[in-house]
């Protein structure tokens, strides 16, 4: 059968790409190797779908080429999308940070792109096994439920991330058929682990969460952290995972919102333990497992100033040398991915290969935690859309 377009992934990217195509009057055909669409979108955000961020920019974005980005999130902002959730009458609110969620439920934003797609006369099929794909006039690809050709074939087959709900590389093998170059593959918004000493001392903590300022390099974040068994989680620890690389270390600084100099001294000369004075500002738990590792507890009395302030300087930049990450299994998305200089920024289509487009988590662009990553979706789904 022969399709103007045929997209590859029934996804946010590849379903916002479909929608953009049909609506132009393009026979279009999305196949979709698992058995619903948009499996990503439905456990995201608690199930609530934190389907964008109002204050998307370049700036909240990994990349080789920290500049490919604009022209997709310029030409569909935010606002664009918001619109389209208000038309279909989904209620939604900010939790922080511009994060917008459904009230309802992520089958909300699932429910919309169908009622889009069917609108514009988009055809989906569902456990379609994409066998292979040859080009000659037009892309003809054969699958188990059969061969199918059209003039253009776009590539929205995510990253490596989640492979529990059917992730797969499908999408860096087709780049690596045409002879795109892929940039290093690297899970990202992922939980880091503890060095075996490290665990040993903090294991105990799992479970108990703080506020920190997390940095690595000229990236910072300052929001929760989560003890977990095998090393520390939250949104602080999500974020700086984009930007740590192994064998790197972190800076966490425990106590952002307070002066620990100004608080020590002051306590300076007292019976108080370190710990009770610590305990003030953070959890017990955390502060007792803290003091064991690196200042055993004493009266306060018993410390100098130069201790107390090396103690201070401690607690706002705490180094610590993760061991690694849990791996894709835990990721929320793929860093790196087909290499954005093979693409042109505007459209998505392959600077060499006419009429091939990758859209979304297979691209090299990875947004920060809070909805971003989807904006990206709509915004590289609908360049591609606007010309396949």
């Amino acid at each position: 059968m022969n399709y103007d377009v045929i997209v590859l992934g029934a996804g946010a990217a590849g379903l916002m790409c479909a929608i953009e195509a049909g609506r132009r009057g393009r026979s279009v055909l999305v196949l979709e190797r698992n058995d619903q669409v948009g499996r990503k979108i439905l456990i995201s955000g608690g199930g609530r779908c934190n389907f964008t961020n109002a204050y998307a920019g370049p700036e909240h974005f990994f990349s080789q080429n920290p500049d490919f980005c604009r022209s997709a999130l310029a030409a569909y902002p935010p606002s664009k999308f918001i619109a389209l959730v208000e038309r279909h009458n989904i209620r939604y609110h900010e939790k922080k940070l511009g994060q917008l969620f459904c009230d309802g439920s992520s089958g909300e934003i699932v429910g919309m792109l169908e009622a889009e797609c069917e609108a514009a006369g988009v055809q989906i099929r569902l456990g379609c096994e994409v066998q292979s794909i040859a080009q000659s006039a037009n892309f003809r690809l054969e699958t188990n439920v059969g061969a199918f050709e059209s003039a253009s074939l776009v590539v929205a087959t995510g990253g490596l991330s989640i492979p529990q709900i059917g992730a797969t590389g499908f999408g860096y093998k087709v780049a690596e058929q045409f002879a795109i170059k892929r940039v290093a593959l690297r899970p990202g918004l992922v939980p880091l682990t503890f060095s075996k000493d490290e665990q040993a001392r903090f294991e105990s903590l799992s479970g108990v969460a703080i506020e920190a300022t997390v940095s690595r390099g000229s990236s910072s974040f300052t929001e929760n952290v989560l003890f977990t068994h095998r090393g520390l989680s939250g949104p602080a620890i999500l974020q700086i995972s984009n930007a740590w690389r192994e064998g790197e270390a972190i800076i966490v600084d425990l106590f952002p919102r307070v002066d620990m100099r100004e608080v020590l001294a002051g306590a300076h000369g007292q019976p108080r333990e370190l710990s009770t004075v610590l305990s003030d500002h953070a959890p017990r738990r955390f502060v007792q497992a803290w003091c064991a590792a690196y200042a055993p507890s004493q009266p306060m009395s018993r410390y100098s100033h130069r201790q107390l302030d090396e103690i201070a300087q401690h607690l706002h930049a705490w180094e610590l040398r993760p061991a690694g990450t849990a791996g894709f299994g835990k990721a929320e998305v793929t860093l790196g991915g087909v290499d954005t200089k093979g693409l042109q920024s505007k459209t998505m289509e392959a600077r060499r290969v006419p009429g091939l487009y990758f859209v979304g988590e297979v691209v090299d662009v990875t947004g920060w935690l809070g909805g971003y990553n989807f904006q990206w979706a709509w915004a590289s789904g609908f360049a591609a859309g606007q010309v396949a």
